[in-house]
């Protein structure tokens, strides 16, 4: 199933499902009789929410139907429990670092010593630690906002950046969960776009307490457009993401690059550490996926699709207000 959640344009979140190819949404708290109230709710039920919305899928008329070009989509869940973003592509990370440290370089009187300098120093350069266990922080789970939605320029930015990703929700409470039994907790998938400001970013990770103004501002954390449940991509390590700005493609991966699984986060994470239904946990940037990578950034009235194969496409524009 690829579930949503989607308001007619008053702002409340009502559960749904794709069908139709996609072009009509089953309105799931109507079919259902109002046993499914909103899609955390959903997940939490676990496999009695998963029968549930099936029965409802099944059996829905036509006047619990909407037709999707009418209504918007929020984030699938909308604001997800908790969030955290992980580091799970290298490539991504040579590459990004590489090019970070030839801004940094241009504002010095002699580049090319700059540059050396900093490649012998070891500065913006891939941390041993990604190798040795998954990374990650607990991103602004309040800046979450859907497919369409507009993502506001931050004031105090002159660099914007996009960053495609897909993640996972957690189906049911993990703890001390291992490897090989990880993929059971696993409700199911989304894209996500950790939309950054790379100035404020640069100026901040110096002090290795992890992005903050960086990654978060209003509307800086677009996911959608939909939830695709577990049982739909079989293979979550063989899916082709897209990224394009103003409908040209920037860059291309695999989810077949990833250096650490979900599996691996779930393990990590799990340890003495409770996690809960609905919570997210970003893969980090695929290879090729930001503007960093190719030296473009974003400018205003950009609009960025982001599409992971098996999942959808997440679209949207980018406003700067005038000051």
């Amino acid at each position: 199933m690829k579930l949503v959640t989607y308001d007619k344009g008053d702002g409340i979140g009502r559960p749904g499902a794709l069908i139709s190819d996609e072009t009509r949404i089953v309105d799931l708290g109507r079919a259902s009789d109002g046993a499914i109230l909103s899609i955390q709710g959903l997940v939490e039920a676990g496999e009695d929410g998963l029968s549930a919305a099936r029965d409802a899928i099944a059996r829905a008329s036509a006047a619990s139907t909407v037709d999707r070009a009418e209504v918007r989509l929020q984030a699938p869940i909308q604001p997800p429990i908790q969030m955290r973003d992980c580091l799970c592509f290298e490539t991504h990370l040579v590459q990004a670092f590489t090019n970070a440290r030839k801004l940094r370089a241009q504002q010095a009187a002699d580049p090319e010593a700059a540059m050396k300098d900093m490649e012998a120093r070891g500065i913006l350069s891939v941390p041993q630690t990604f190798y040795d266990q998954p990374i990650y922080y607990k991103a602004n789970r309040f800046a979450v906002t859907g497919h369409d939605h507009d993502v506001i320029w931050p004031g105090y930015s002159n660099f914007m950046d996009f960053e495609l990703e897909f993640g996972c929700y957690i189906g049911k409470a993990a703890k001390d969960v291992k490897k090989e039994n990880a993929r059971d907790f696993i409700f199911g998938y989304t894209i996500f776009n950790d939309v950054t400001a790379r100035d404020a970013q640069t100026a901040e990770m110096g002090g290795q307490l992890g992005p903050a103004k960086g990654k978060d501002f209003d509307t800086s954390n677009p996911m959608g457009p939909c939830l695709v449940t577990a049982d739909e991509l079989t293979d979550p390590y063989n899916l082709t993401m897209i990224c394009r700005i103003n409908g040209e493609e920037i860059g291309r991966g695999s989810t077949s690059t990833m250096y650490w699984s979900f599996e691996d986060l779930i393990e990590h994470i799990s340890a003495s550490e409770t996690l809960y239904p609905g919570e997210f946990l970003g893969s980090g940037t695929v290879g090729n996926g930001c503007g960093l990578e190719h030296m473009r950034f974003l400018a205003p009235g950009d609009v960025v699709e982001l599409e992971v194969e098996g999942i959808g496409i997440l679209r949207n524009r980018i406003i700067k207000p005038e000051v």
